[in-house]
C-alpha cells in the first residue's frame, strides 16, 4: 500500500511527460542491472563519471544490447578518483552531457526492475540528476544481489558471518571475474551473479 502510494505521488512530481513510461507495469521477464563509476562515495558531492547497463531477459544476459556512457565532467578528475575507477581524463575525450547521458539511460532501462551490487548507492547517484531535472526518483523496482546472496546462504552458516563482498561472492559462485572498476563490466558481473543465484535453490 506504501509503495504504491510513493509511486502515485512521485509520478504526480514528473514534470516531463516523455518519461511517464518508467511508472508503467513491468516486463515478467526482463530485468536491467546496472553499475556507476563515480568520482567518489558520497551522492550529496560526487558525480557519475561512467554508466555500464545490460538486460537480462529470461536466463540470456543481452550483452549485444548493453550500453556504457561516459559522462563529460565539469571539471578535471581528481588523481585520487581516477585510481579508484581508473578512468583518466583522456578516456573521457567523446563523453556525452550530463543531461544526455541520463535520458539514454532511462530510455534504456525503462519500466523494468533494477538490480545491482550495493544498488541503493547508484540509484541515489542517478537520483541525484533525476530529482532536479525530471521531478521524480526513479520508480522501478530494485533488487540487490547481495541481499538475494545473503538470504540463500544464510542456512549454511547459522551464525550469520557472511562476507558478502564482491570478488567473494564471485569466488563462491564460481563465476568469472572480469577487469574490475568498469562499468559494464561489473554490471556483467554482477548480472551472472543475478543470475546463479536466482537458479540455484541452495548455495554450500
Amino acid at each position: 500500500m506504501f509503495k504504491s502510494l510513493r509511486k502515485r505521488w512521485n509520478l504526480k512530481n514528473l514534470k516531463d511527460e516523455r518519461f511517464t513510461f518508467l511508472f508503467d507495469a513491468p516486463s515478467i521477464d526482463e530485468i536491467v542491472v546496472f553499475d556507476c563509476e563515480t568520482t567518489g562515495i558520497d551522492p550529496k558531492i560526487d558525480d557519475i563519471v561512467s554508466i555500464g547497463a545490460v538486460k537480462i531477459k529470461g536466463n540470456k544476459i543481452l550483452t549485444d544490447e548493453a550500453i556504457h556512457i561516459y559522462i563529460d565532467q565539469k571539471k578535471a578528475l581528481d588523481p585520487k578518483s581516477i585510481t579508484i575507477h581508473q578512468i583518466r581524463n583522456c578516456d573521457l575525450h567523446g563523453a556525452i552531457p550530463l543531461k544526455e547521458a541520463i535520458e539514454k539511460f532511462l530510455y534504456y532501462i525503462g519500466n523494468r526492475p533494477l538490480a545491482g551490487y550495493y544498488l541503493e548507492f547508484d540509484v541515489a547517484m542517478v537520483n541525484k540528476y533525476i530529482k532536479p531535472m525530471y521531478g521524480i526518483t526513479l520508480p522501478n523496482r530494485q533488487e540487490e544481489v547481495s541481499a538475494i546472496y545473503y538470504d540463500k546462504k544464510i542456512p549454511t552458516i547459522p551464525q550469520g558471518n557472511i562476507d558478502l563482498r564482491f570478488d567473494t561472492i564471485l569466488e563462491d559462485l564460481d563465476l568469472p571475474k572480469l577487469q574490475a572498476h568498469d562499468a559494464l563490466n561489473d554490471a556483467i558481473m554482477t548480472a551472472l551473479i543475478y543470475l546463479k543465484l536466482k537458479n540455484t535453490t541452495k548455495l554450500k
